[in-house]
């Protein structure tokens, strides 16, 4: 009969599982995406804006041009829609800004 060699689990797995002697040196990062005003060059908030600021220069080329009762109209529509734009690019501005 054949002898059986008998290993244990110490001698076998003895050299990988040992516990490293040297403590990983701290590692810091730091964002500065909160604080950066290229964080408010949102597409959305980009056009809505460039909507509003064609809509006004619309509106002086008319006034310019003599059309007095269509800027009237203009500035009737503008009174109700410039708040209401503001407001909802604000809220929108900070629903989607980490911080």
């Amino acid at each position: 009969m054949r002898k059986t060699q008998r290993f244990t689990f110490q001698k076998i797995f003895s050299s990988p599982l040992k516990p490293s002697l040297m403590r990983p040196r701290p590692f810091r990062a730091y964002s500065f995406v909160p604080f950066s005003p290229l964080a408010m060059l949102d597409p959305t908030i980009l056009t809505i804006g460039g909507i509003v600021l064609g809509t006004a220069i619309i509106e002086r080329i008319l006034e310019r041009w003599g059309v007095i009762d269509l800027v009237d109209q203009f500035a009737k529509v503008m009174r109700f829609i410039l708040p209401v734009t503001f407001y909802s690019a604000l809220i929108y501005f900070f629903a989607t800004f980490m911080f």
